[in-house]
């Protein structure tokens, strides 16, 4: 096992090091860059400013190839500096720390609701197949598929406001918004948060209920399921022990893409719904080409991948002993 970690740690560092060239080389593909975008600004209020966005280029190393720029962000990365964002004049470690926090409180929280309902739920419509609890479960799942989550924020909005004559978009309330965390803050988080959480757990949940029935229903119907039943085995034992681990291994093996949508899930109903998360901010920096707050959150992201892969890698050694043999054998 800790030759094998040891081993993905090196392949992570190599595929980090290519990763950031691609994201580098992607976030420079567009014509200009922020700095023309500056420009075009202060032109269009009557300033040239041309001096200014010569001596910005030249700081920032704009002026120079295309290889040099890299070589030069890269450097920067090893040491701590993310770069600075033009487009919110402020460094991109600031930006970033400012609100990882919050995105991966309500990221979390979403996932707990979606693991929460989705599993309980898949395993009782595949179990009680063609019930009316299943029949529920299916159009819940096609529902939640066929629904948008942006437009589903905006139902549950346009509700909300004329049940209560409340609006529930952002976070917080205004007077709470820049306030230390307090269990008056705490309160009014927890009676905002339920709308991201809830759209953004409803269409993953409908997915993840529709492939874990499929699995299941495939592994009830295999013969080690009918002897095991045979032998006398409790059905709830039978059912969690084995068919359900062995559904579970489609489902696990995804984790690794969960992780990034810390940062990219759900990005226009972030912007439907106000909040202040990573969301909002990689739309805002890709649109402008802020160069270095895009490279930033696109090379975290590749690296939340990375590791949420070698989450999955462990999770599904942990549930199928036939990975742990194959390990064994090699």
């Amino acid at each position: 096992m800790l030759q094998f970690i040891f081993n993905r740690f090196l392949t992570m560092i190599a595929m980090m090091l290519a990763l950031s060239f691609v994201c580098f080389f992607i976030i420079q593909l567009p014509p200009g860059d922020v700095i023309s975008a500056y420009a075009a600004e202060l032109a269009a209020s009557g300033d040239s400013g041309g001096l200014v966005v010569e001596q910005l280029r030249e700081r920032y190393g704009l002026d120079q190839p295309f290889y040099v720029q890299y070589l030069k962000w890269v450097r920067n990365l090893l040491i701590g500096d993310l770069g600075y964002s033009f487009n919110l004049s402020k460094p991109v470690s600031e930006i970033i720390s400012g609100r990882i926090g919050i995105s991966l409180l309500v990221e979390c929280m979403a996932l707990v609701v979606l693991w929460g309902i989705a599993i309980p739920i898949g395993i009782y419509s595949a179990v009680r197949r063609y019930s009316a609890g299943d029949i529920f479960a299916t159009i819940f799942g096609f529902i939640g598929l066929a629904v948008p989550n942006f437009l589903l924020a905006l139902l549950i909005m346009y509700a909300v406001f004329i049940f209560t004559g409340t609006a529930v978009e952002g976070l917080f309330s205004a007077e709470y918004a820049n306030a230390p965390w307090t269990p008056g803050r705490i309160w009014d988080f927890l009676t905002h948060v339920w709308v991201p959480v809830l759209v953004i757990s409803t269409g993953g949940a409908a997915h993840i209920i529709r492939i874990l029935r499929a699995n299941l229903l495939d592994e009830l119907g295999k013969p080690y399921v009918v002897t095991a039943r045979a032998k006398g085995m409790a059905e709830s034992r039978l059912i969690m022990r084995y068919p359900v681990r062995v559904a579970m291994i489609p489902l696990v093996a995804t984790v690794g893409w969960v992780l990034p949508t810390i940062i990219s899930s759900s990005i226009v109903t972030a912007i439907v719904l106000n909040l202040p998360t990573l969301s909002p901010i990689l739309l805002r920096s890709l649109l402008s080409q802020d160069m270095h707050l895009a490279g930033a959150l696109i090379l975290f992201m590749g690296m939340l991948t990375l590791v949420g892969t070698l989450i999955s890698d462990m999770l599904l050694i942990w549930i199928d002993p036939r990975i742990r043999t194959g390990m064994m054998d090699a």
